[in-house]
């Protein structure tokens, strides 16, 4: 059987890959916060208590696995960890740390491929540098969605947008392309050579409604020419190919991904945010259909709901913030609201502070159950058909992203 699988959204959960925040998190001032890509700075410790109640949780319902201790193991090799500080020392300017780095063992560099190598300043140049590293940390890796993605039996390595984020996509890399657990097929936009100005394309921006249907976002992660690199690809495949594309807004930037407005949660259901999904507005939907190989339609469509039923999959909606007022909508959407993650069809999990959100799921027919009571052994799942299980998400929101954003899937069941 293949190590990876993944060609559905909601298909019960057999394997993923987690980071819990760390140091690198921390290694951040207001001054580099919105380089690293946040509107704020965040606290880590309740961050990473807030991570470890999703963690627990999914440790005790599915297979987990950490970034960290697979790079571990793929740095005990010293070819693999040889070309990996290379790849990242040339990458980012700093040739003269390979020696250095090729000196450590492997969960020191791990440590520092992650958390960053401080700058030394032993020359005058370093000394008047305003840098804190020479590797700057990875501030935005908890989110290991976006920067790789398993779509049915290959590995589509994200071309993140932001360079800061260019070590996420190498690491994920090195670990599918190297790991005994996986070593798999991976495919990286990056390796075209195009400016990733003009291609680029990240995890948060691409649904798996099944496999002929692909669901991407285009907006400031993800560029035309990132989805027609998708095209390419899902052209090779032998059955028929539909693609539908959702343009996205630029601000604000809870915006930033797909996933932030629209998730597949059951076999009929998904989650929207109304006024941007369902309501007239300026944002296109296009639906590409792919077969022997070639585009042969591009057409507008109303919307992603009627869209996917043109294509054989009836949704009902369920609304980020609910159904009754515009500024709820909005505060749950900039929350991570629309962001769920099913660990199987209609078992979800999501932040619990997104309370109109829950009552509306709740009003669908799913219960709404707190995460320590499943944890702590007071709930019995196996009792539920449909459920949401509530994490704390107050210091992790604001970091811009949900649980489908911390959570990367690399093998689930057919549906």
């Amino acid at each position: 059987m293949s190590a990876i699988q993944v060609d559905s959204e909601i298909g019960d959960l057999q394997g993923v890959i987690l980071h819990p925040p760390g140091p690198e998190v921390e290694n951040m001032t207001p001054k580099n916060a919105e380089r690293a890509l946040y509107s704020d700075i965040l606290n880590l410790s309740v961050a990473r208590r807030e991570y470890n109640q999703l963690e627990c949780l999914l440790q005790k319902l599915v297979p987990t696995y950490r970034v960290m201790d697979l790079l571990k193991d793929i740095l005990r090799s010293t070819e693999i960890r040889e070309k990996i500080i290379k790849k990242a020392c040339y990458n980012e300017g700093h040739p003269d740390l390979i020696d250095k780095l090729l000196n450590l063992n492997e969960k020191q560099i791990a440590k520092q491929l992650v958390q960053g190598v401080p700058l030394e300043r032993n020359t005058l140049i370093g000394y008047l540098c305003n840098e804190h590293f020479s590797l700057r940390p990875l501030h935005n890796f908890f989110f290991t969605r976006d920067s790789s993605v398993v779509m049915g039996d290959r590995v589509l390595i994200g071309r993140m947008a932001n360079r800061i984020r260019d070590r996420e996509a190498m690491i994920m890399q090195a670990i599918f392309d190297y790991h005994p657990m996986f070593r798999v097929k991976t495919i990286n936009p990056a390796e075209t050579g195009a400016e990733r100005t003009i291609v680029s394309i990240e995890g948060g921006d691409l649904l798996i409604a099944s496999d002929q249907i692909t669901l991407v976002g285009l907006g400031t992660r993800t560029t035309a020419a990132g989805i027609d690199f998708l095209i390419k690809m899902l052209a090779g495949r032998e059955k028929k190919q539909h693609i539908l594309v959702q343009e996205l807004p630029a601000l604000p930037e809870s915006f930033i991904h797909l996933d932030m407005v629209f998730t597949l949660l059951d076999h009929d259901s998904c989650m929207i945010f109304e006024p941007l999904i369902l309501h007239s507005n300026k944002y296109q939907t296009i639906r590409i259909d792919l077969e022997n190989g070639k585009v042969v339609s591009i057409n507008n469509a109303a919307n992603l709901v009627n869209a996917l039923a043109d294509l054989g999959m009836d949704l009902k909606p369920s609304f980020c913030g609910g159904t009754n007022d515009t500024m709820v909508q909005e505060r749950e959407q900039w929350h991570s609201g629309a962001n769920f993650f099913a660990i199987g069809p209609g078992k979800l999990i999501g932040y619990n502070r997104n309370i109109h959100t829950l009552e509306n799921l709740s009003q669908s027919g799913y219960e709404i159950i707190k995460s320590k009571d499943v944890t702590g052994g007071q709930v019995d799942l196996s009792g539920y058909r449909k459920y949401v299980l509530t994490v704390d998400g107050a210091e992790l929101s604001r970091g811009g992203g949900g649980v489908r954003c911390m959570t990367m899937p690399f093998k689930r069941e057919k549906v």
